[in-house]
């Protein structure tokens, strides 16, 4: 059943966006090389503490930590741990639920550690084009297919790949609610959007092929070729004429208003 959201329910949406997009403008100061990425979750957990939020991610199925840390080759569910040391050239993805007053936002960013070349960079942004290719179609009586085939298409132009098992999906009162909104999809196709819907949409890029695994941890989803991974995500509404994204940093919204888009 797909949910439609109040505009207090919004409201409430909004604040929890607000606290992740401060978090995305805080904690690219702790993202250097040396840092663990046990050190990285304490610190969102102090951000969130700090904000009057919690960490919707823990405990969630069993998950033992506040936020997802993924490096290199890992595209999603890296447990942080004091052994996991972030080294010069990596790239590592944060995936952050923020719970406060009872509504959650969902986001993701990859972030560069220390000085990284051309392929760490280029694969940072093609998981941000696809995510922005695809909020382009976002508006009521848009295709949920339009969309999904907006960000499978953008990542196989830039030759790249998506994971099969592994969506987006609605979200609101729960992490994950419907639609479940795959990286892949054809035109046309699925459920139109309405205005009121609140979906986390989540463009996850493989380097090489889309075969992924997951490690003995139970949690860990890697590419089984061992290529590089990124992953960009935001909890968007869609509105009147288009939607709008909840958790952006003022230094993301700012960006964005400077260019039009």
């Amino acid at each position: 059943m797909i949910i439609i959201k109040s505009p207090r329910e919004i409201d409430l949406m909004r604040e929890a966006g607000r606290v992740v997009g401060l978090i995305w403008e805080k904690i690219p100061e702790i993202i250097v090389p040396g840092v663990s990425t046990l050190e990285i979750n304490s610190e969102v957990e102090r951000l969130l503490a700090e904000n009057g939020a919690t960490a919707a991610e823990k405990g969630y199925y069993g998950y033992p930590a506040s936020v997802c840390i993924s490096v290199n080759e890992q595209i999603l569910h890296g447990i942080p741990s004091k052994k996991v040391i972030l080294r010069d050239g990596d790239i590592v993805t944060l995936d952050l639920v923020a719970l406060k007053n009872g509504y959650m936002a969902d986001s993701a960013r990859t972030y560069e550690v220390g000085i990284c070349g051309e392929r760490q960079k280029r694969m940072i942004a093609i998981a941000k084009q696809c995510f922005d290719n695809a909020i382009s179609l976002l508006k009521p009586g848009a295709h949920l297919g339009d969309i999904c085939h907006a960000i499978g298409e953008t990542a196989k132009a830039n030759g790249c790949s998506v994971p099969t098992d592994y969506t987006g999906h609605g979200i609101g009162t729960h992490m994950h609610e419907d639609p479940y909104i795959p990286c892949f999809g054809t035109a046309g196709t699925g459920p139109k959007m309405r205005e009121g819907m609140t979906l986390a949409i989540e463009p996850m890029i493989l380097e090489g092929r889309p075969d992924v695994r997951v490690l003995k941890d139970g949690w860990t989803v890697v590419a089984k070729d061992g290529k590089l991974t990124s992953h960009y995500e935001n909890t968007v509404v869609v509105t009147k004429d288009g939607c709008e994204v909840l958790t952006y940093s003022e230094a993301e919204k700012k960006a964005r208003k400077e260019t039009g888009n």
